[in-house]
């Protein structure tokens, strides 16, 4: 009876850790988003936590596109860059816990995006750049988060010769190497901007604006790799 027991426990335990989350509509992910129906973007610096220095100005240049494609009027980047460089608002990290309608009463946007990026690191040998981003849109007028996704993505950067046996392996590797150490910080941004961003709901500006609101949403967290032929 004691053995039975445990077996029945045991199952108990393997199926409960096979268990999957059950689908979220985006409405019920972004509520705040669907009901606040705001319009225009501000880009905020990006929060730079890597050890790559470079990565703060390339990421920038690259978060326009995925969210105006959305349906978003997003403030010019490079406008207001320069603004808020004037102004001494170039670190992010100092705004993100107070009030941003000072933002909103200079920029005329109701949604301000907070990025951080946490890792950018090239590995040459494996033939990948890895990087983990956060994304934080938050609501100008109440400072509250409306969308958020933070990715574990895995860039792949190797390169097959078409040539056979060691060396053919050794040409793949040193082709790699090459292509990983080549790979523009921009091309990497933005595949890491269009996976993450094509789970934002539509904006007004989009032809399935309000009309989305059914569709899966995606994890908040998600690890994917990718490559240069996402699209």
């Amino acid at each position: 009876m004691k053995k039975l027991l445990l077996v029945i426990s045991a199952l108990g335990i393997l199926l409960s850790g096979c268990t999957t989350t059950a689908p979220v509509s985006k409405f019920s992910a972004y509520r705040g988003l669907y009901e606040a129906r705001p319009v225009s973007v501000l880009i905020m610096p990006p929060i730079n936590r890597s050890t790559n220095v470079e990565a703060k100005e390339y990421f920038h240049s690259t978060l326009n596109v995925p969210i105006a494609n959305a349906g978003y009027y997003v403030i010019p980047p490079f406008l207001s860059m320069e603004i808020l460089k004037r102004e001494s608002a170039f670190d992010s990290e100092l705004f993100f816990d107070v009030p941003l309608t000072k933002f909103g009463e200079v920029f005329g946007a109701d949604l301000a995006l907070f990025t951080v990026i946490h890792k950018w690191d090239k590995t040459g040998l494996l033939s990948q750049v890895y990087v983990e981003i956060e994304y934080i849109l938050k609501s100008i007028a109440t400072n509250e988060i409306l969308y958020t996704r933070k990715g574990n993505i895995t860039y792949d950067t190797s390169v097959s010769t078409g040539a056979s046996g060691v060396f053919g392996a050794l040409a793949d590797i040193a082709a790699s190497a090459i292509n990983t150490a080549a790979t523009k910080y921009v091309d990497v941004a933005r595949i890491c901007n269009a996976y993450t961003f094509k789970d934002l709901p539509a904006g007004k500006y989009s032809p399935v604006y309000l009309t989305d609101s059914t569709q899966v949403a995606g994890p908040k967290e998600f690890t994917v790799r990718l490559n240069s032929q996402y699209k």
